[in-house]
């Protein structure tokens, strides 16, 4: 990330509940400059590689971080995370999965395809804005990365 860039985060979520939810509290923690939300795995990929109506890399730029959720139409977040981490080209930006499943057999297959953290969303509105917070937070403010 280059000092003085615009953060950018791509929420990958089809609840669109969950997805209104995230988007304001990672907004109003001042911690994003843009929010690009995708409803679909498809999409997903399709922004990150920049094709069809995600071409222009300027209006649509790489995120500096990933949000994903697991159960998705068309491509599967488990997809979607192995064809992100098999990239090279990708493969640095952190992807966390964010999703309602608890199941040990989805923990460990995020974790297999090289998921850079995983949380179970909480089902009462004021931990999910925590989470999302300090989520936020640690990736886009406290964790350091390299510049190249």
């Amino acid at each position: 990330m280059i000092e003085g860039e615009p953060l950018c985060i791509l929420l990958v979520e089809d609840n669109p509940d969950h997805a209104e939810l995230a988007m304001r509290n990672l907004s109003d923690a001042g911690l994003v400059n843009r929010l690009f939300h995708v409803e679909d795995g498809e999409a997903a990929l399709d922004y990150l590689y920049n094709r069809g109506r995600f071409a222009d890399a300027t209006a649509y730029p790489r995120p500096h971080l990933v949000l994903l959720d697991l159960r998705l139409p068309k491509v599967d977040g488990i997809e979607v995370l192995k064809q992100v981490k098999g990239s090279d080209q990708l493969k640095s930006i952190p992807v966390v999965i964010l999703t309602t499943s608890a199941a040990e057999r989805d923990l460990a297959q995020a974790y297999n395809h090289y998921a850079n953290s995983y949380l179970t969303k909480p089902v009462d509105f004021d931990s999910f804005s925590n989470l999302l917070r300090d989520l936020g937070f640690y990736w886009l403010a406290w964790n350091r990365r390299p510049t190249s």
